[in-house]
């Protein structure tokens, strides 16, 4: 018997591409992996429970290859319960835009271009940061570090999420249409979560105010317009 790809990546990032190709039995296993942390399994009169504690970064396609304005929420293919699992989700559209195809194709081409010169001088290009600075301070953070909330942080933070809930509460009521992620507990812990990360980064001992409210403005970004104007759907 042999540890999954979260079992193996304990502790860190595990990435999954190609979500929405995921069997549905794949699909239930990985609900305790994201709410409990653990993965329990029964096999051959073994059982036992495994531990999955990191971070899922993954990326879907929709329904229909790319995104299309036209059919809203039928774009996606996804059960509110995994859904809402997820502390941040952005969706990214393949909009046509002169500057930004030639920004992109830029990129790419600088990318092949410097892998060559690379290949051929033995050089690694470093960034503002070099990569082992970067990767110990990452490793500092994360071993050093435990911020928790402040007192002005969490009161903020809870008038936040009893407006978010009266808002989703007259969305609801003005569009006589649940929302296919609702604003519960769960997204609090999710926003706790994101401010605790912002506070770890600068090594701050508590997450402050500020760091609520860049939490609050990623959320509102991400999961809360996409839930809000009805793209997401199970």
């Amino acid at each position: 018997m042999e540890g999954g790809a979260m079992v193996l990546a304990d502790g860190g990032v595990v990435c999954i591409d190609e979500f929405d190709k995921m069997r549905e039995d794949d699909r239930v296993a990985i609900h305790e992996a994201m709410e409990q942390q653990t993965i329990s399994i029964a096999k051959a009169g073994i059982t036992t429970t495994l531990n999955s504690r990191c971070s899922v970064l993954a990326a879907a396609n929709s329904v229909f290859g790319r995104w299309d304005d036209t059919k809203g929420e039928a774009n996606i293919d996804f059960m509110p319960t995994i859904l809402s699992r997820f502390d941040m989700i952005f969706i990214v559209k393949d909009e046509h835009s002169i500057q930004k195809d030639i920004t992109l194709a830029k990129h790419v081409l600088q990318v092949h271009l410097n892998a060559l010169q690379a290949a051929q001088q033995d050089d690694v290009v470093e960034g503002e940061i070099p990569l082992s600075v970067l990767k110990k301070y990452i490793s500092f953070c994360r071993s050093k570090c435990g911020p928790r909330l402040s007192n002005g942080a969490a009161d903020k933070l809870k008038n936040r999420y009893v407006m978010m809930r009266t808002g989703a509460k007259q969305h609801e009521k003005d569009t006589s249409k649940k929302m296919s992620i609702p604003i519960t507990v769960r997204q609090l812990e999710a926003i706790v979560r994101i401010s605790e990360s912002l506070a770890k980064m600068s090594l701050a001992p508590f997450a402050t105010e500020t760091h609520v409210d860049e939490a609050l403005r990623l959320f509102q970004v991400s999961t809360l317009e996409a839930a809000s104007s009805g793209k997401l759907a199970g």
